[in-house]
């Protein structure tokens, strides 16, 4: 490999993780991001002696190099990947240059919503049954980062439609599918096709030898699935149809038959996760823990202790008797249908921010039956007056987290629910989701 080179664009924790894996294995490595690259990020560049520029590409040397490693987060029409790809020169994603140097065994777990919780959940139910796993994807520490220093037996993956379209070679031994609704289809020329087609490259290489698990109560997987060539295993789970091997429901009972093991069986009431889309996410990582055939005992136990993610259906506090719970990472409409649809509560609900061309309508319903005023927190809440104006009395602005908690306190009452769950990205008036719940959470205990 030595004197063959690679350029990393983006020099986030994906892109830096990428370089310390290429400099372990003798490449010439430059690293180019068009924003400023964070003091820490840059110091681990340092230290490593890998070469960076910062608030530039230099296409010249970029067009240089023998392979590109994109960060998921540049579109793959910007104008320098497309002048990549007219000279031919590969580009691909983190996960796929990190799984040429690696026998670790992966699930990969993707969908438009639960995939962090999936994923964290799996990771919790191998980790605590002994298996030498790690976690990584769009979570965590970089995959790349982990195969150099340490590298495991079982890797679980969080995986986007944005690293999919950049992985080819990459064949995952469990993968997960957990729905597909319209999100990011601007990057998809407003075409849900396109948009499933990108999803349904989890399958992509599997053999017969490998296992995909799937939700088959989503209508656009199914449609998704009738196009493609299945080759591995095949493990649904459904909450209204009895499925021979998979998981289904039954009289408030979650059930997992896989490959004449015995039988898994919880009741629903002692999962972690409550609400019907969590019961997916549970029968999902049941599955994969099942097919890797991990002990009934220890699935239950795990599938009962997990702890979810911060930001998403987080409960931040009870004050005056009113629940404040921050589901912040739910930027987008399906997100806040999941979230509004486990709620046992009348609702005060905050939500806007930036639209990525909001289709409101699945919310009126559940808007109708719990929400009893609407908060927006955004800069421009127009489209959300005219979506809801007809089914709540009361839809106020702020524009700011303390401001959005001070006015949902006042309209709540005892026995109510706080809710942040935006339905929309945060980039108007915060850096990101994650500074939009925390600065929901020190509204709150500042109350």
């Amino acid at each position: 490999m030595k004197g063959r080179k690679i350029v990393i664009l983006g020099a986030g924790e994906s892109g830096v993780g990428a370089a310390m894996l290429a400099k372990k294995h003798g490449f010439e490595v430059l690293v180019s991001d068009s924003g400023a690259i964070a003091p820490h990020y840059k110091a681990q560049l340092q230290q490593m002696g890998v070469q960076f520029e910062e608030l530039r590409h230099t296409e010249a040397e970029i067009l240089a190099a023998d392979e590109v490693i994109k960060s998921p987060g540049i579109p793959s029409n910007a104008p320098l990947v497309q002048a990549l790809k007219q000279r031919e020169i590969p580009v691909i994603s983190e996960i796929e240059f990190a799984k040429r140097y690696t026998n670790a065994r992966t699930i990969c777990i993707t969908g438009s919503n639960g995939k962090s919780t999936t994923t964290m959940l799996t990771y919790h139910i191998l980790k605590n049954a002994g298996v030498n796993v790690g976690l990584a994807g769009n979570i965590g520490q970089s995959f790349a980062a982990q195969v150099a220093a340490s590298d495991f037996d079982w890797y679980v993956l969080e995986i986007s439609s944005f690293m999919l379209d950049d992985m080819y070679a990459f064949r995952a031994d469990i993968s997960v599918l957990l729905n597909i609704t319209p999100d990011h289809l601007d990057r998809y020329d407003y075409k849900m096709e396109n948009y499933a087609r990108s999803k349904m490259r989890v399958l992509q290489n599997q053999t017969e030898q490998d296992a995909f698990v799937y939700c088959a109560d989503d209508q656009e997987i199914i449609k998704a699935l009738k196009n493609i060539e299945v080759k591995p295993k095949q493990y649904p789970f459904s909450l209204t149809q009895k499925v021979q091997e998979g998981a289904f429901l039954e009289q408030n009972e979650l059930f997992i038959n896989i490959n004449h093991q015995e039988l898994f069986t919880m009741s629903i009431s002692e999962l972690a996760l409550q609400g019907k889309h969590n019961i997916h996410n549970s029968m999902a990582s049941g599955i994969v823990a099942k097919v890797i055939e991990l002990r009934n005992e220890s699935i239950r136990e795990s599938m009962g202790n997990f702890k979810n993610i911060p930001h998403r259906l987080e409960h931040v506090a009870k004050i005056s008797g009113i629940d404040f719970v921050n589901d912040s990472k739910a930027t987008n409409v399906n997100s806040t249908w999941y979230a509004l649809e486990s709620m046992n509560s009348d609702v005060v609900l905050i939500m806007g921010g930036v639209d990525k061309g909001n289709d409101y309508q699945m919310l009126k319903d559940l808007v109708q039956s719990k929400v009893k005023a609407i908060v927006c927190l955004g800069k421009d809440n127009k489209r959300i007056h005219e979506a809801f104006e007809d089914d709540v009395e009361v839809i106020v602005n702020t524009f700011s987290a303390f401001e959005a908690v001070q006015i949902a306190y006042h309209l709540a009452k005892k026995g109510d629910t706080v809710l942040l769950s935006p339905a929309c990205a945060s980039f108007d008036l915060f850096t990101n989701y994650e500074d939009r719940g925390n600065q929901f959470k020190l509204a709150v205990k500042e109350l």
